[in-house]
């Protein structure tokens, strides 16, 4: 193992229409790396589907320890369906694109530590998909007063994330 593998990593996946250095991104980004965090987020804005996604976040294999993973729509999908091959310490998922038409399976391996928020007025993603995820999982599962994008839950987002971060690093 070499020493970046050894360093704390945060991963983003960003959603289909984003980009990798959108708000919520760059919001998280700057406390995971306040807490010493090596921060990764690829351009996928030139792949539509989510198992080409997929295959290249895989394909790119991160390390760290801690390995985090946290992903926003499209991006959840991504990140909760790259938790078998990549194993992360802990996983946040925004909104995630699950259990829709063109993103097949059935997420494996999450980690224990796996943290949903979903918004109540959520026109993109069912709050459904979430909820079910979450109780397959007995996973942390926040609903907030929010949409899709939910820009108006950063403050929240991030102290979930703070307190998540804090667990996976005090487990190093």
């Amino acid at each position: 193992m070499n020493q970046a593998e050894h360093a704390p990593r945060v991963v983003f996946a960003h959603g289909k229409e984003s980009g990798p250095w959108g708000s919520k991104i760059r919001h998280l980004a700057a406390i995971a790396e306040a807490a010493g965090c090596a921060v990764d987020s690829p351009d996928y804005s030139a792949m539509m589907d989510p198992l080409e996604r997929l295959r290249h976040l895989e394909t790119l294999a991160p390390a760290g320890t801690p390995l985090l993973l946290v992903g926003s729509s499209m991006g959840g999908y991504v990140s909760a369906m790259a938790c078998a091959a990549l194993r992360p310490a802990a996983l946040l998922l925004m909104a995630p694109a699950l259990y829709l038409e063109g993103y097949p399976g059935e997420p494996r391996d999450c980690p224990a530590d796996t943290v949903v928020v979903h918004g109540w007025h959520d026109d993109i993603v069912p709050l459904s998909a979430s909820l079910d995820f979450a109780r397959a999982r007995s996973a942390a599962l926040h609903i907030v007063d929010d949409g899709h994008r939910l820009a108006d839950s950063l403050d929240l987002i991030g102290a979930l994330f703070q307190r998540q971060l804090e667990r996976a690093l005090g487990h190093r």
